[in-house]
């Protein structure tokens, strides 16, 4: 795959947002905003991206998922991928003779269908990028002191890195030092201060990109991790006045301990929905809403996505119910008539 400078960082950032099952955890369009892009050039990149493997990676649902694993194998064209691409949201509802009927097709020609579907994967990448689990050991370290928040590096008990000045007295004058010496040495000694500068510059980075977050998180630092806003890297960027690209790098895979526990810094980072008050909520709230609903549902009766809209509209908070649909599926849960099979 050959792609131009600004396409490779593209690239980076979509594969950046691939999620441990293999989908994609943001929309085209929260891309190409945060990226500065447009939609059409996103996607372009993005589809060349699907066709890595496993097949399905990088899809942005369930249904595109299958569908490219469909078209992987060389049947886009039958039965199987027509009722992925018509049928799917209503599989859970639907008998194979109900399926037949809408479709004019044989039962027989529906369950050989369905076989070849039982046989893809709602997860393509689950399982093959897991690591282990591991200590995680917070970069940065958030304290209340006062009415304030001090942010500060967890590296108190870490040795400082500096030049050994054993070296620097090598290049003196009146050293014997051979030429060609002292030119080497000379040499290593500004990439050692080039090293220490590019360390410096990226912990005050760090230090400057979580007083920003601290800063529009405010509620929920001080009321909890109830309260999480919408966040975009490219608001921090803005406020910061960095790439969007160096946001993304000095918050993967580095953690912060707060007043309510050990966090990626990435989680602060979110989209939103809208409240019919006009407020905003975070996704990774809404999801959290989710969650509570199916946990506190009766078993023997579990919420379908059209219940779970109703009862989120009633909360004052309005998202579309194949939204719902989508929220549920990325958090892994089963829809209500297979909750209903594991609850007997």
């Amino acid at each position: 795959m050959k792609l131009s400078g600004e396409d490779i960082e593209i690239a980076e950032f979509i594969i950046g947002n691939i999620d441990e099952s293999g989908l994609l955890s943001c929309s085209i369009e929260e891309l190409a905003e945060t990226l500065k892009a447009t939609p059409e050039r996103v996607e372009r990149i993005l589809m060349k991206i699907q066709r890595f493997d496993p097949p399905g990676v990088a899809a942005r649902d369930l249904k595109e998922s299958l569908m490219l694993q469909l078209r992987e194998r060389g049947i886009d064209n039958n039965l199987a991928y027509r009722i992925v691409d018509e049928q799917l949201e209503t599989l859970d509802r639907k008998s194979h003779l109900q399926i037949a009927k809408t479709l004019g097709v044989t039962v027989e020609r529906v369950q050989e269908a369905m076989d070849i579907i039982k046989t893809l994967s709602p997860h393509p990448a689950y399982g093959r990028f897991a690591r282990a689990a591991a200590a995680v050991i917070p970069d940065l370290i958030i304290e209340k002191i006062g009415e304030e928040y001090v942010i500060s590096h967890n590296d108190r008990n870490v040795p400082q890195l500096r030049v050994n000045a054993g070296y620097k007295e090598l290049l003196k004058r009146g050293n014997t030092t051979p030429k060609e010496t002292k030119q080497y040495v000379r040499e290593k000694l500004e990439q050692a201060r080039w090293l220490l500068n590019a360390i410096n510059q990226r912990r005050n980075t760090m230090i400057r990109v979580m007083q920003a977050v601290v800063h529009h998180q405010i509620e929920w630092f001080e009321r909890g991790v109830e309260h999480l806003r919408p966040l975009t890297m490219e608001k921090i960027a803005d406020i910061v006045e960095m790439n969007v690209a160096t946001i993304s790098r000095v918050s993967s895979d580095k953690y912060v301990q707060t007043p309510h526990g050990v966090f990626e810094i990435k989680y602060f980072f979110n989209s939103g929905v809208n409240t019919e008050h006009g407020e905003q909520l975070a996704k990774r709230t809404v999801k959290q809403e989710i969650e509570k609903l199916i946990a506190a549902e009766d078993m023997g009766k579990p919420l379908s996505d059209q219940e779970i809209f109703k009862l989120l509209k009633q909360q004052e908070i309005s998202i579309a119910r194949r939204t719902v649909t989508k929220y549920r599926e990325e958090l892994r849960i089963l829809p209500a008539r297979f909750r209903r099979r594991t609850a007997t």
